[in-house]
């Protein structure tokens, strides 16, 4: 029996390469990455880089798909995916993310995205993170915590072009916006989703294990609460979130019978 196809989307500063280790714990050789335009991939000239672009672009891709999909989003990625569950469910047949937090009314932007929503000190911020050389870049994804393979892959796509996305895409998202868009996740319920919450996410970047789980029973979602598992799991520990996802899959409707 043919799977239902599998839609991983990543976040920021990463590429489509993270996915490899989740892909193979997951033995989905099949699975499609997709890369939010600016990370990873060039965007079109004519692409604005806002939330709202993100949300509509992912639909435009989903659409190329012959039957739901289940779409799972990690950082970026994840609050891309959860917006599309509150506005195309019928795109999907579930849905994962690990960056519900941020919908919450009481989220608070990370500091370095505060940074990034400023103008004057978010464009200096950006050509310190992402205009040197490889080995500067090695050192800003080290200082963001991760390691290894992760640390080498994501460094080797932070370009210029992608911290042009990230400003425009993260001051299209100043307070209140995301506390606004959180008003519609009564309508992600329309699909199963799955809140990853990842309970050694010491930073809580994408929101405190309170806000993820206020969100999570606004959307409808189930919660996987992972621990051991920090925000870079996808390279550092997909194993949990592995098992998280399969077990969530195993549980829905088969779509030949429904």
């Amino acid at each position: 029996m043919p799977h239902t196809p599998l839609v991983l989307v990543h976040g920021n500063p990463e590429t489509a390469a993270i996915w490899g280790p989740l892909i193979g714990e997951l033995d989905r050789a099949d699975a499609v990455v997709l890369s939010p335009p600016g990370f990873g991939v060039p965007a079109p000239r004519s692409f604005n880089s806002s939330t709202t672009a993100y949300r509509d672009w992912l639909a435009s891709q989903l659409e190329l798909f012959r039957t739901p999909v289940d779409i799972v989003g990690h950082d970026w990625g994840g609050i891309h995916v959860a917006a599309l569950a509150m506005s195309r469910p019928d795109l999907i047949r579930s849905w994962a993310s690990d960056a519900l937090g941020v919908f919450a009314p009481d989220y608070v932007w990370h500091p370095r995205a505060q940074v990034w929503q400023q103008e004057g000190p978010g464009e200096a911020s950006v050509q310190e993170l992402w205009g040197g050389d490889l080995e500067q870049r090695l050192a800003v994804t080290s200082a963001l915590g991760m390691t290894g393979r992760m640390a080498e892959r994501v460094a080797a796509g932070m370009d210029p072009e992608m911290g042009r996305a990230v400003l425009t895409l993260l001051r299209s998202a100043r307070q209140p916006a995301m506390a606004e868009a959180g008003r519609l996740l009564p309508s992600a319920a329309e699909s199963p989703g799955l809140a990853l919450i990842a309970v050694d996410d010491f930073e809580r970047a994408s929101g405190t294990l309170v806000q993820h789980e206020w969100a999570a029973r606004q959307s409808g979602a189930r919660m996987a609460h992972l621990e051991g598992v920090g925000h870079w799991w996808p390279e550092e520990t997909p194993a949990p979130v592995a098992e998280a996802l399969t077990n969530f899959w195993a549980e829905l409707p088969d779509p030949e019978r429904s």
